[in-house]
């Protein structure tokens, strides 16, 4: 293995680069919600499926993103084209927030925002995911640490994200949310900015061959005369597009009403995104030119994806319900001062960046005695935990009235224990998927990781509407909510019966990963 020391520069490009992209994300998150139902007065059922088809999408795209960048433009290209987009979508919504008080323009702005927000994240993430992996030569011992090194470098930019643009934007004043919204646009912009400088210099392979560029076409060709085709076929293409429209309708369909109005209240935003998540990873397992061995590897990505998509359904309450718990039913004075609510999206990061360290000095002691989970298992620990956080501020808020404040000890409680789980399950994600992947999938592949987040916020958004309000009675698969001690858990039910099932598949999936892992 190779053991050179310190890492290369370009990691450190790619961090920087990524940090600006996530404060310029998260910063924008920690407004939005806030900014739908206090500036353009949505309801909060209204703005939850808002946030859960934009969030949804934002982790959708990728696939095309990562289609393109590896047939055509290469990651370097798509990264700057994605955040030059989302850049521009920021300052979309800066506008929009500039004209709230004209209800249409403001939200056509918003939408026109949300849109070239989705499409930028599309080229951007799973580019820039990818290229860390190939700074390093394939047996190179370092890969793990550079993915929770540049795992960091998200942190930084969403510990950092709310502070600044709640500050600026979350003054309990509608008319200063576009400060908010034009702190991301600038975030994002720096970050371009310092990737187009630098990328010639320092995102280079051990040999100092630039990493990313376009594919040179002949390759292109002799990879698919060789390889039955560097990705699908025309035929394949079609017949993916056509499998997900069929699809869409299918889930869109209400069976109760009649046939004139069979979709009528359609959800096509989160429809198409379930069937994505379904066509697109069966469309590239069944590729003629993998091998069984890859397609083993493939299949062991699938099902810690799946299992990830309830992780970051209840995880993501954060940007949702959990938004509205900390303006409305948090007390949040400190002294004669009254922290703003977007602040709390902070803690995680903040968390994150102050208990990594602990937790990998823990794996490590571990691992030294032959007590280290496999990577399967430390996901479920993390699941379980995610359930744990729910329990902790369920009983915080059984009894409370509606209309009646708590402790800030339970919101700072939860994500506490959500932040234990988070760092056992997300930072081997990456990894896994790039150890695993086919290298002619693998932007493909990183893209259909995505897709599991996709669906997992959509979901999160549908979740995030049943958020009690106004003494109002709901249910869920048969599960009533009546008030947030019965929402908080639904959460706990969901998460802890996903680590229990992960618990027992993990030692299926870790001598599954062990089998493959030398013949990628």
């Amino acid at each position: 293995m190779s053991t050179t020391k310190g890492h290369p520069k370009g990691l450190y490009l790619l961090f920087v680069t990524e940090m600006w992209e996530r404060f310029s994300y998260y910063g924008m998150r920690a407004l939005f919600m806030l900014y739908m139902v206090q500036a353009l007065l949505f309801d909060k059922e209204t703005a939850s499926q808002v946030y859960g088809s934009y969030t949804g999408l934002v982790y959708l795209t990728p696939l095309i993103g990562g289609y393109i960048a590896d047939r055509y433009w290469g990651n370097r290209r798509s990264i700057v084209a994605g955040a030059l987009t989302m850049a521009l979508g920021q300052f979309l919504l800066f506008l929009s927030a500039c004209y709230f008080h004209e209800a249409g323009l403001a939200k056509y702005l918003m939408f026109c925002g949300l849109g070239l927000l989705i499409l930028g994240n599309g080229f951007f993430k799973p580019n820039i995911s990818t290229m860390v992996g190939r700074l390093y030569a394939d047996d190179d011992e370092r890969k793990d640490s550079a993915f929770t090194i540049f795992y960091m470098g998200v942190n930084v930019g969403s510990t950092i994200a709310p502070l600044i643009c709640g500050l600026v934007g979350n003054t309990g004043h509608p008319e200063d949310f576009k400060w908010g919204f034009l702190a991301a646009c600038i975030g994002m912009l720096l970050g371009a900015a310092v990737f187009q400088i630098f990328k010639n210099k320092y995102i280079c392979d051990p040999c100092g061959n630039p990493v990313g560029t376009a594919p040179v076409k002949a390759d292109a060709r002799k990879k698919e005369k060789a390889g039955g085709g560097q990705k699908a076929s025309s035929a394949r293409v079609w017949l993916m597009a056509v499998s997900t429209v069929a699809l869409t309708l299918l889930f869109s369909v209400n069976w109760d009403a009649g046939a004139s109005h069979c979709f009528a209240g359609a959800d096509w935003i989160g429809s198409l995104i379930y069937a994505t998540t379904i066509v697109v990873p069966i469309v590239i397992i069944t590729d003629r030119s993998l091998a069984r061995a890859e397609k083993m590897r493939i299949g062991v990505i699938y099902i810690i994806a799946f299992f990830v998509i309830f992780f970051w359904s209840a995880y993501e309450q954060a940007g949702a319900s959990l938004t509205f718990f900390a303006d409305e039913q948090t007390d949040r004075h400190i002294g004669g001062w009254e922290m703003p609510a977007s602040y709390f999206q902070s803690f995680n990061p903040i968390m994150i960046v102050v208990l990594a360290p602990l937790f990998s000095s823990v794996w490590s002691f571990l691992r030294k005695r032959g007590m280290e989970p496999c990577s399967p298992r430390k996901q479920a620990i993390g699941l379980l935990l995610l359930s744990l956080g729910y329990l902790y501020i369920a009983f915080g808020v059984k009894g409370v009235e509606p209309d009646m404040k708590v402790s800030m000890i339970w919101l700072t409680g939860l994500y506490l224990i959500h932040t234990m789980g988070e760092l056992c399950l997300a930072p081997i994600g990456l990894s896994i998927v790039y150890q695993l992947s086919p290298a002619r999938f693998s932007s493909l592949l990183m893209g259909v990781w995505y897709l599991s987040t996709s669906a997992a916020n959509k979901f999160a958004g549908l979740l995030s509407g049943y958020y009690p309000e106004n003494g109002t009675v709901r249910s869920f698969m048969g599960y009533r909510i009546e008030n947030l001690f019965d929402f908080f858990m639904l959460f706990v039910f969901m998460s802890g019966a996903a680590a229990v099932v992960l618990f027992l598949l993990s030692g299926k999936l870790q001598r599954m990963m062990d089998a493959h892992a030398d013949k990628k």
